[in-house]
C-alpha cells in the first residue's frame, strides 16, 4: 500500500472532521427585538424572523440605537462522526465571542449558560469571551440542535459583538488550563516588594506534556516588568505549580501573559493582580480657581427654579411600589426627568439616589432597591428621557463644550445630581439624613461628584468601576474615549490637547475626591480595559473620609450580582437597617 496515500487520506479525514467541527455556525442568525421565555423553546417557529451576522453589533444591522432584550436563534445539525473526538475530549464547547451586555444561552431549550445580570439586577459583562461547554449527552445526534441566545443591552452597541462564534469539538488545549494560584482570591498583594507570582498548570489528558512556559509581566502603562522561561513536565492527569519572583515591584496595576510551548500543546493564558493598590498616587492637580468654579456653579443651580413636576404612572406601580415620573429644571434652565419609586406603605425612609452610565438610560425598572427605600433613578443630561433641551449624542457627548469650561456638558450633568438630592430633599416621604448616592461607570463618577459637591447632604456612597478620572493617565493607556478625542484636536485646531486637559481637571473626579465626606464603598475589575483601576484608585486614594473597596480579579468593565448583594448590604447596615 502507498503510505504517501494513506497519510494523504487520513490528513483528508482529519481536515473533515476539523471543517465540520469548525464550520457548523451560520454567519447569519434569526433575530427578532423584545423578549419572550417562548423563544427559547425548539419548537417555536421563527420563520418570521429577521437575520442578521452574529459577530457585529446590531446597531450595525439596521437596529441603531436599539436597547434592551432581543433573542437570536439559530438550527445546527451535529454530525455523530464528531461524537468519539467528542468523547475523548470532553464534549463542544460553544463560543459566542462578546456580548454587550448579559445574555441567557439555550440549547435545545435548556439552560446552557449565563454571563452578566439583568434587570431589575442589571450587570454588564460586554468585555466576556463567552464560552459554554456542552457534554455529550446535551447533544443531539444527527438532529437539529435549537441555540437560542437571549440578550440585554443596557445602552451603546448591543448584541453578539465580536468573534468567533463557533462551535466546536473540544481541543487538547481545552483539557489544558493555566491559572494563577494566589491565596489571595481578589489577586491584591499587599507587603514586601519582593513577590512571588504562583501559578497552577492542570493536565485533564492521559498524556504527559514536556515543553517551556515563558510568563511575561508588564505594567498598566504597558511598561515591561519581567519575562521569565522555564523547561517543565505535567503528568497524565496531573497539576502542577510553577512559582516566578519578581523583586521590588512599585505600587500599581499588572498584567500576566504565561504560555505553554511543547510538541503536543500551546496554550496561552492572561491575568491580572494588583499590588498595594491604595498607594497608587496620582496627585490632585486642580486649578487655582477649581473651588471657585464649582461654588459658582452650585450658586447658578439655587437661581434656576426646579419646577418639579410628579407625574403618577399607573401602569408602573406595584403592589409594594408607587412609581412617578419626575420633571424639573437643573443648570441654565435645563429640562431633566427620572423616576421615583415610594414604598406604598406611609412612612418616611432612606433615599438612595441612582446614577447612570454613559449613553445608557435610567427607567423605573432599575429602581429595585426593596421595600424600605425610596429611590430616584436621574437621567442627567443628554440621557433617556432628558434629552429635550441638550441632545449632542454618542458620540459627541464628552467632548460636548469641552474648549468652555464654562458651558462644558459635565458642568450642567454635575449639578443634575445636586438638584436630584434637591428633590430627593423636598419630599415628606424621604428622610433627608440618610441618603445615598450610587451608580456604576459613567455612574460611578457622578456618585463621586455627587458625594463632593453636596457633601452635607450625602451620608453614603457607592462608586463602581467609576469613569471621568486621571484624564493623562487615561489617555494613555485607553482606546475609548481618547481617540474620539483624537479626532476632535485634529480637526478644530482651537481644541488643543492643552485646552482639553485644562477643561478636564475640572470635573476630574480625583480632584473632587477630598471634598468628600460620606463614608465610601468603591468596587473595581482587574479586567476592566474600559474604565481600568488606576482610574478607580486615583480618584479613590484622594477620599479622605472612611472608606473600603472591592476588588474583582476576572472582571473586565462590569458589576457583578455578588457585588450588588453586597452593596445593598454595606447600605442596609451602615444606615441603621435591618
Amino acid at each position: 500500500m502507498n503510505i504517501k496515500l494513506v497519510f494523504g487520506f487520513l490528513i483528508s479525514c482529519m481536515s473533515f472532521i476539523n471543517l465540520n467541527a469548525q464550520g457548523l455556525l451560520p454567519e447569519k442568525w434569526k433575530f427578532k427585538t423584545g423578549d419572550n421565555v417562548e423563544w427559547a423553546k425548539p419548537s417555536f417557529n421563527d420563520n418570521d424572523w429577521k437575520e442578521i451576522a452574529a459577530g457585529s453589533a446590531w446597531e450595525n444591522q439596521s437596529y441603531d440605537g436599539y436597547d434592551g432584550y432581543a433573542w437570536y436563534r439559530t438550527s445546527v445539525f451535529i454530525s455523530s462522526k464528531l461524537k468519539e473526538d467528542a468523547k475523548k475530549y470532553g464534549g463542544l464547547i460553544l463560543r459566542l465571542g462578546r456580548i454587550d451586555d448579559a445574555d441567557i444561552t439555550y440549547l435545545n431549550g435548556e439552560l446552557l449558560g449565563k454571563t452578566g445580570g439583568f434587570p431589575p439586577y442589571f450587570a454588564s459583562a460586554h468585555s466576556t469571551l463567552r464560552e459554554y461547554p456542552i457534554s455529550v449527552d446535551k447533544v443531539l445526534w444527527n438532529q437539529p440542535n435549537v441555540i437560542a441566545v437571549r440578550v440585554y443591552d443596557g445602552g451603546g452597541q448591543g448584541g453578539m459583538c465580536t468573534k468567533p462564534v463557533e462551535l466546536t469539538v473540544k481541543s487538547i488545549a481545552d483539557n489544558f488550563t493555566i491559572a494563577p494560584a494566589f491565596k489571595e482570591q481578589n489577586h491584591v498583594l499587599l507587603g514586601a516588594s519582593d513577590i512571588i507570582i504562583p501559578l497552577s498548570i492542570k493536565n485533564n489528558l492521559a498524556t504527559t506534556f514536556k515543553g517551556k512556559v515563558t510568563i511575561n509581566v508588564i505594567s498598566d502603562f504597558k511598561e515591561p516588568i519581567s519575562t521569565q522561561i522555564i523547561e517543565t513536565e505535567i503528568g497524565k492527569k496531573a497539576e502542577k505549580k510553577i512559582s516566578f519572583p519578581i523583586k521590588n515591584l512599585k505600587p500599581g496595576f499588572y498584567k500576566v501573559t504565561v504560555r505553554f510551548e511543547g510538541k503536543l500543546l500551546s496554550k496561552e493564558s492572561d491575568f491580572s493582580f494588583a499590588y498595594e493598590p491604595e498607594k497608587v498616587v496620582s496627585a490632585v492637580d486642580a486649578q487655582p480657581d477649581f473651588l471657585n468654579y464649582w461654588e459658582r456653579a452650585k450658586k447658578e443651580l439655587e437661581a434656576v427654579e426646579p419646577q418639579y413636576k410628579v407625574i403618577k404612572k399607573d401602569s408602573l406601580c406595584t403592589k409594594g411600589h408607587t412609581i412617578f415620573l419626575v420633571e424639573m429644571r437643573s443648570l441654565g434652565n435645563v429640562l431633566v426627568r427620572g423616576w421615583l419609586s415610594i414604598p406604598t406603605k406611609a412612612g418616611k425612609y432612606p433615599a438612595i439616589l441612582r446614577v447612570q452610565g454613559y449613553s445608557s438610560t435610567t427607567t423605573a425598572q432599575d429602581l429595585n432597591y426593596g421595600d424600605d427605600f425610596v429611590s430616584f433613578g436621574l437621567n442627567i443630561r443628554g440621557h433617556g428621557n432628558s434629552k429635550d433641551d441638550v441632545n449632542p449624542g454618542f458620540p459627541g457627548y464628552l467632548q460636548n463644550f469641552v474648549k468652555d469650561k464654562e458651558l462644558y456638558i459635565y458642568r450642567g450633568a454635575y449639578m443634575d445630581c445636586v438638584r436630584a438630592i434637591d428633590f430627593l430633599c423636598s419630599r415628606a416621604e424621604v428622610d433627608t439624613s440618610r441618603i445615598v448616592v450610587e451608580g456604576g461607570s459613567q455612574g460611578g463618577a457622578l456618585t463621586f461628584a455627587t458625594a463632593a459637591l453636596d457633601n452635607k447632604r450625602i451620608k453614603f456612597c457607592v462608586p463602581q468601576i467609576p469613569f471621568l478620572s486621571d484624564f493623562l493617565y487615561y489617555f494613555k493607556v485607553a482606546i475609548w474615549p481618547g481617540n474620539e478625542f483624537v479626532n476632535l484636536v485634529e480637526k478644530d485646531k482651537k481644541a488643543t490637547w492643552e485646552n482639553v486637559f485644562y477643561t478636564l481637571s475640572y470635573i476630574d473626579i480625583k480632584n473632587l475626591a477630598p471634598m468628600i465626606k460620606a463614608p465610601m464603598l468603591m468596587c473595581s475589575g482587574l479586567l476592566d480595559d474600559v474604565c481600568p483601576p488606576h482610574i478607580n484608585f486615583a480618584a479613590y486614594n484622594n477620599v479622605k473620609s472612611k472608606k473600603e473597596y472591592v476588588v474583582f480579579p476576572n472582571l473586565g468593565h462590569a458589576v457583578s450580582d455578588d457585588f450588588n448583594q453586597f452593596k445593598m448590604d454595606w447600605i442596609r447596615k451602615n444606615l441603621g437597617m435591618k
